[in-house]
This record gives C-alpha cells, sequence and structure tokens, in this order.
C-alpha cells in the first residue's frame, strides 16, 4: 500500500462491554501515514477501546477494522508485527535496569543484535535516560517511565505506532521533545496514532478523533474546530483580585460556556452572541475589562461537549471557614535539603504560604518537586531545614501536623481491592473521625461526588476521573487547613479537572491552604505563587504573572505559562554549564 492510502480504515464499528450502552457506537474514520493523528475525549469516551482494536487485540462486535491493508479479526499476527504499541500502563519489568529493559523488549521484537547498540544510544540520547542505564526502572520517576516505555515501543521502526496517552505524568519540556522525535518519524512516513488528555497535545496533532460516550463528534484538523469559537474568547482583567470569586460568579451567568483562571486574568468562553458579563460589583468601583483572546483547542473542545460543570462547589459549601492569623503562614518550609547517598535530591528550599492560597511546586521530571512535597507532608525525614504545618514542626510534630492536611498522592494511593465505602471508612478513621461525626462526613462525600450506586464497587476498577474524586473525597473528610495534591489530575480530561478546581478554588476562598504539584501550564495559572525547582534548587518564585515578564521579550511578548516553564529551565542549565 502507498502513503497516500489510509493506515488504519474503521468502518461501522461496534463495542460492547455488558449490557450498557456500547463503549464505541458505530464509529468510522481512518488514519493516514505520515500524520500524527490525535484520539481526543473524556475519560470513558472510548479512545483506549478504539486504540486496542487497532492492535488485533481487542475484536468489534460490529463493523470492521483495517490496519495496513490486514483485517485485524482475520489476520492479527501481521497487524502486530507491522505496528508499535505503547498502553497506557506499560509493562516495564521494574526489577529489571533501563539497559536490561531495552535488551528484554529487543528480544521479544526480534531486534538483530548488529543493530542494538546504535539504536540504543539514538533511543537513549532522545530520552536522555543514558546516565540511568544501569537504574531500575522501578526507581524512575513517572516522567521518566514513560520515556523508557517509548523507547521500548520504538525499537524497530514501525509502519503505525499507536501511543495511549504517553504524555501523562511528563513535564512540558519532555512532551515537546517527544513531540518532536514524533513528527520525525512521520517524515519517514510512519502513521502514528496519540490518545491524549492533554489538548495543547491535541492542537499539534495533524488530524483529531474527537470522541465523547462512545461517539465520534469531530473529525479534522484541530484547527478546524478551534475557528469555531473565533470571537467567543475574551480575557477579563480588572477583577480586584478576588479572581477564585470572580470566576465562580461567571461560571453561573447565562451565555458562559467555560471560564478557566489565567493569572491575574480569567478567561472565558461564551455562547454565540452572548456579551461577557462585564457588571461591576460590590467589592469594584470599576467594571472589568473584556478583551477578545486567540481561541484554543480547548475551547473548542468545551464548548463542543456543552461547557464546563459550572462554578458552584457543594463540597467549599459545606466547609467550615480557616480565619485568618495575622498573616501567619499555614505552611513554610525552611532551607528544606534532602540527599539520597551524595545524591542531593532537594536544596536549600525556602518558601511559605499564607492562608487561603494556592502554591504551586514546578519542574522537569526528577527535579525535586516530589521529594519537597514529601519532606512537607511529614512523608520523608529532611536531612536539613526544617518544615512547618499550622505552626507545627514537621521533626518534632509530625503527627499533629499531619492531622492538619489532606494528601492526594502522585499516583492512585487509595487501597484498589477495598471498595468505595471501605475506602472512605478506613480513611475516616485514619483522621480520627468516628460515631455520629463519621457517618455525617462520610454522607456527605457520598452526596457531593454521586458515589450512590458506586458504594460496593473496588477502587481499582473506578474510571480514572471517579478515582480522582475518590481521592478527594477521602483527603477532605476531616476538613483539613492545609491540602497537599501531588499531580492531582495527571491523565484527567479537561472536563474532569475544571470540576475538580471548582472544588479546591472554592476551599481556597474558605480559607484552605493548597500545596500542589503539576505539569499542567493551566493548573499553574491557577497558583497565587510558584517555586520552580530545576536539579533540586529553586530557580525562579513568583506569581505566574510574575514568571511569564521574566522570559516576554520581542520575539515572545506574550508568552504562555509553557513558554516560561521552558525558558526558565533552559536558562538555568546554560548558566550552569557557563559556570
Amino acid at each position: 500500500m502507498t502513503i497516500d492510502e489510509p493506515f488504519v480504515r474503521i468502518s461501522g464499528v461496534v463495542k460492547r462491554f455488558g449490557d450498557g450502552a456500547p463503549a464505541l457506537d458505530h464509529i468510522d474514520g481512518q488514519i493516514l501515514g505520515g500524520r500524527i493523528t490525535g484520539l481526543v475525549g473524556p475519560d470513558g469516551a472510548g479512545k483506549t477501546t478504539l486504540i486496542r482494536l487497532m492492535t488485533g487485540l481487542m475484536l468489534p462486535d460490529e463493523g470492521k477494522v483495517e490496519v495496513l491493508g490486514f483485517d485485524t479479526a482475520k489476520d492479527p499476527a501481521h497487524v502486530q508485527a507491522a505496528i508499535g504499541y505503547m498502553p497506557q500502563r506499560f509493562g516495564l519489568y521494574e526489577d529489571l535496569s533501563v539497559a536490561e529493559n531495552l535488551d528484554l523488549y529487543a528480544d521479544l521484537r526480534g531486534l538483530p543484535l548488529s543493530e542494538r547498540k546504535a539504536t540504543y544510544d539514538e533511543l537513549l540520547e532522545f530520552t536522555d535516560l543514558k546516565r540511568f542505564t544501569a537504574r531500575l526502572a522501578g526507581k524512575l520517576s513517572g516522567g521518566m517511565k514513560q520515556k523508557l516505555g517509548l523507547a521500548c515501543a520504538l525499537l524497530r521502526k514501525p509502519r503505525l505506532l499507536l501511543l495511549d496517552e504517553p504524555g501523562v505524568g511528563v513535564d512540558p519540556i519532555s512532551r515537546r521533545d517527544l513531540l518532536k522525535m514524533v513528527e520525525n518519524l512521520t517524515a519517514s512516513g510512519i502513521g502514528v496514532v496519540w490518545s491524549t488528555a492533554y489538548l495543547d497535545e491535541a492542537e499539534a496533532c495533524d488530524e483529531v478523533l474527537l470522541l465523547n460516550e462512545g461517539k465520534l463528534l469531530f473529525a479534522g484538523a484541530p484547527s478546524e474546530l478551534t475557528a469555531r469559537v473565533a470571537g467567543r474568547v475574551f480575557k477579563v482583567t480588572g477583577t480586584s483580585g478576588r479572581r477564585r470569586e470572580a470566576l465562580a460568579r461567571y461560571l453561573d451567568e447565562d451565555g458562559v460556556v467555560d471560564g478557566v483562571i489565567q493569572g491575574e486574568a480569567i478567561r472565558l468562553v461564551m455562547a454565540p452572541d452572548v456579551a461577557p458579563p462585564m457588571a461591576a460589583t460590590e467589592e469594584t468601583t470599576t467594571a472589568p475589562q473584556a478583551t477578545i483572546a486567540p481561541p484554543r483547542f480547548e475551547d473548542a473542545f468545551i464548548d463542543l461537549l456543552g461547557g464546563g460543570p459550572g462554578g458552584r462547589s457543594k463540597l467549599a459549601e459545606a466547609q467550615k471557614v480557616f480565619a485568618s492569623e495575622n498573616g501567619k503562614p499555614v505552611i513554610e518550609a525552611r532551607g528544606l535539603t534532602k540527599r539520597f547517598g551524595d545524591f542531593t535530591a532537594a536544596d536549600d528550599i525556602t518558601f511559605d504560604i499564607p492562608r487561603g492560597q494556592i502554591f504551586g511546586l514546578l519542574g522537569p521530571n526528577g527535579a525535586g518537586k516530589s521529594t519537597t512535597f514529601k519532606m512537607l507532608c511529614g512523608l520523608l525525614k529532611p536531612t536539613a531545614g526544617e518544615g512547618r504545618v499550622a505552626g507545627f514542626d514537621l521533626r518534632r510534630d509530625a503527627a499533629e501536623a499531619r492531622n492538619r492536611l489532606g494528601y492526594m498522592a502522585q499516583k492512585f494511593s487509595l487501597y484498589g481491592d477495598l471498595s468505595v465505602a471501605q475506602n472512605l471508612g478506613f480513611f475516616a478513621g485514619v483522621y480520627g473521625l468516628a460515631g455520629a461525626r463519621k457517618r455525617e462526613r462520610i454522607g456527605l462525600m457520598v452526596e457531593i461526588f454521586g458515589f450512590e450506586r458506586l458504594l460496593g464497587m473496588s477502587a481499582k476498577d473506578l474510571p480514572l476521573g471517579l478515582k480522582q474524586r475518590l481521592a478527594l473525597a477521602c483527603a477532605v473528610l476531616h476538613e483539613p487547613e492545609a491540602l497537599f495534591l501531588d499531580e492531582p489530575t495527571s491523565g484527567v480530561d479537561p472536563i474532569t479537572r475544571r470540576e475538580f478546581w471548582t472544588h479546591i478554588n472554592g476551599l481556597v476562598e474558605k480559607g484552605v491552604t493548597v500545596l500542589v504539584t503539576t505539569h499542567f501550564m493551566d493548573e499553574a495559572e491557577y497558583c497565587d505563587r510558584i517555586s520552580l525547582i530545576y536539579r533540586g534548587r529553586s530557580i525562579a518564585l513568583g506569581s505566574p504573572d510574575d514568571l511569564k515578564k521574566q522570559v516576554a521579550n520581542a520575539a515572545c511578548p506574550d508568552p504562555t505559562m509553557e513558554d516560561a516553564f521552558i525558558a526558565l529551565v533552559q536558562g538555568s542549565e546554560e548558566k550552569q554549564v557557563a559556570a
């Protein structure tokens, strides 16, 4: 077949699991060679199911999938010999080193010994894993594991490469590098399918297939969908500092399709022919100002799905108020340092977080964010320095400090073999809740997050978005005054992320203090201040707008948060090399 012919033909495909609505409902589409095709959609939309059908590991109940001219139902072996596949949870062997994993997958893929050194060198150079070939895969950061998984999938250059959310847990620099490498592959005619929850990744694809509830809503170039909201996206300034409260108010206005915080501003998507609500409030003497902003693919995505979840948080409405104590910080880091043998993971990290603010820890994979994070929530003992939560020293009063905080881990930290109800009961007990108070708080979480029909389901069987809701519910059962969120929405779709941040913004308005790590740069915009960590040290500290101003120049006068992240890290790297 030629590159002009579709590499994948999807004809009337239906796939069911059980008696409910089909996971895929009469899907038609095609994947071209030499192009990146993005599979986009909310959790449960059918993205992973469609990719598995393309591999021949799963067969459709109705319709046909043809890959590289072969029917996946009749000739799966030929399909599997010609494709590369990286599933969401790539099967790395954590007790083997990076080099040993490469050897194992090279054996499985039949890569000749004569080709291995050059292939390994090329892949290790790109993924920046050359320094870690002897490290066990289980000891790699989440992003480094993704990179190793991709390297294993590319050991023999396939004609079609299927990537199921390869950017999950990977920092912006690595994701940008990943896209560049994949673009280079397409230049040689390889077809790529890229499933993603990061809509900036989808925007970089040549084509997208947008799925929702098993149905195909859009197929075409991302720019075609983005153009549908041109002239309906506004940047609102002058909200008098209470931008979280203003956002919640805007989201409940008629005609507001979507809204997010963008530093000190608010970004709104309006319905057609509806002007943004710019009336002055009791707190402002002048009305906010709205200017038309360039549309993004994410704006059009949310619009196509019917809009965001609104601005109301039942969780925040039930939250008690934490009053300010004369500006006294709730979370403090003073010279926090952690060494593992000769390796310094975090070096002299210092900051404080006043009550009712969101503070972000950003940085590339392996930079020291999670190490700093774990020291501040009492999970890791610092080598030097001190951390305090709600006035309690984490060295001397660790138990008291932990009782004042709630924690959401980078990986799903609940007990997968326990049911939803059992997880809620267990964590209520861990946080010291008992009797009527315990029953009241669990009942409230069940109502707020819609767990009524899920109480008997094992946590491991929940879709990712519901796992995230359960993790948040368990973290706030005891109404903590400090909330620690370690990449809480990694891999979660934009609608669910907006719901999550509606809750967090509402809690912050009640005086809860939040420390968050994230690789989503739009989430970083919600922070009041950010510490950018690289190679264990803080290289920048300030508000999102401050960091963007630091890197603005004639070539990039209005940088995004991702532009700022990359420029600041690269600038620090250049300084270290020069020194």
